[in-house]
């Protein structure tokens, strides 16, 4: 996949429009004749390599954010809702899909939007007769899916957030004890810190200004806790604007969105940018070193490696998921063009889906999806105790992976044999947008292919998916 051509006309645009310059200017500066421009902006021809050259030399641009746009995000997204059988005779090819999330996003955006209401309403049939009468019976968008799509589309970095959180946790420049800052924080705020038993995590009383937290979670998680209320406290103003931005058409969803919001903040805190990144590539992105160094928890560490996206300054594009028993995706992020269903659960072939076989061992995988596009992925299965005998504990697996590319800066990935092709295991998205013919854990037949059906002959599968 190195020789695939990038195209990136939108981001041209974008960035001809923020430095203030005529298509004319524009070209001159990049060394391209006016039409050649024309032609890129419009997707009508790649990008050079000349003019990749001329971008970061004269406009000192990150040329890694020519290729980390929405467009792969769009388009497996548009893939995925194709797959609805109410497009069983109308659906585009993936070449058309391809263009209008480089040409159109926002009307990519809109085709979502709508198909996420119409699946919503078809959802909700068997609830329309508490609906009918009501004033508020409109058909609204999932909060949660609102939120999600919020976070997904800004690459899970929300960089004024970000930057509050450093300079919050490197006073003067150099780190501090996240507990004591937090502390200390909150007490200078006037609020004072109580801790029990009880089953909630962490609870706020605003008119008394105390907070309660859980005395019987893990070190990791109590800080977490303490951080995400001083996010709420301190920076309400930064938070609001940034939720102004979004412009969330619910309440519900705003709420969630704020919640999100507190606990990206606690996480930066707990993980500072820059001394993140130099850690986690001194330590070559080893997550146990990296908890042991930071006292954060695996979970919150992996997550962290698939945020560390600011432009100049951006670490390994790593996917990280985090999936459930039943093999249902609760938490998703990729800055890779890997992009996990927005709905269900994710390809059995995976090797998340072991980790639950293997507790407290790290899994490795090199793997293939149907683009061509070859993985270095890593799986291990994570455990929430209650804190009591009788509480409930939580399992998941959560999965961080690079392109195999990046493998060298992985230590997990030393004495893999990446050079070999069928070292590879083919893995997909979902069933409906996986073009693979034979797979044996195949559960419906995939979108862009017609069928056979011989009575007579029976495979892996009970049809065989047509060339």
């Amino acid at each position: 996949m190195a020789n695939q051509k990038l195209y990136a006309g939108v981001k041209l645009r974008e960035t001809r429009t923020r430095l203030g310059l005529t298509q004319k200017e524009f070209a001159t500066k990049l060394g391209v004749s006016l039409p050649y421009l024309n032609q890129m902006e419009n997707n009508n021809r790649p990008v050079s390599t000349g003019v990749v050259l001329a971008l970061a030399q004269e406009f000192g641009f990150d040329v890694t954010e020519l290729s980390a746009g929405d467009a792969e995000r769009i388009v497996t997204d548009m893939r995925e809702a194709l797959a609805d059988p109410v497009f069983a005779d109308a659906a585009p090819p993936l070449a058309d899909l391809r263009l209008t999330a480089s040409n159109a996003p926002a009307l990519a955006r809109a085709f979502l939007d709508l198909h996420r209401a119409y699946r919503q309403t078809h959802e909700r049939l068997a609830q329309l007769d508490e609906a009918l009468g009501r004033d508020d019976a409109r058909v609204r968008p999932s909060p949660w899916e609102e939120v999600r799509d919020f976070f997904h589309y800004c690459d899970n970095y929300i960089d004024a957030v970000d930057r509050a959180a450093e300079r919050f946790a490197c006073p003067g420049g150099t780190r501090g004890d996240p507990m004591f800052l937090a502390q200390k924080a909150l007490e200078n705020a006037g609020v004072t810190i109580r801790r029990d038993s009880s089953e909630a995590l962490r609870g706020y009383d605003a008119e008394r200004r105390v907070l309660t937290l859980n005395s019987r979670v893990a070190p990791a998680t109590l800080r977490f806790q303490m951080l995400h209320q001083v996010a709420l406290l301190l920076y309400p103003d930064l938070l609001d604007a940034t939720l102004d931005f979004a412009r969330f058409q619910s309440e519900e969803a705003r709420g969630i969105a704020r919640m999100g919001l507190a606990n990206y903040f606690a996480g930066a805190v707990l993980l500072p940018y820059q001394t993140f990144l130099d850690a986690a590539q001194t330590t070559r992105h080893d997550l146990e070193r990296l908890t042991d160094l930071f006292g954060a928890s695996i979970e919150q560490v992996a997550h962290r490696l698939s945020t560390l996206q600011r432009p100049g300054a951006k670490g390994v594009p790593f996917f990280f998921a985090r999936v459930d028993q039943a093999g249902t995706i609760t938490k998703r992020h990729s800055a890779t063009r890997l992009q996990f269903a927005r709905f269900g659960g994710a390809c059995p072939l995976w090797n998340a889906h072991h980790a639950f076989e293997a507790p407290g061992r790290f899994l490795r995988q090199l793997a293939e999806t149907p683009d061509g596009a070859r993985y270095f992925c890593l799986a291990r299965d994570i455990t929430k105790s209650g804190g009591a005998w009788g509480a409930p504990v939580r399992r998941f697996a959560i999965g961080l992976g690079c392109e195999v590319q990046h493998a060298g800066q992985i230590v997990y990935a030393d004495d893999m044999d990446i050079t070999r092709a069928t070292a590879f295991e083919p893995i997909g998205i979902s069933c409906r947008i996986c073009e693979r013919r034979n797979c044996a854990q195949r559960s419906v037949p995939p979108l862009e292919r017609r069928l056979t059906i011989d009575p007579n002959k029976r495979g892996i599968l009970p049809y065989e998916v047509a060339e």
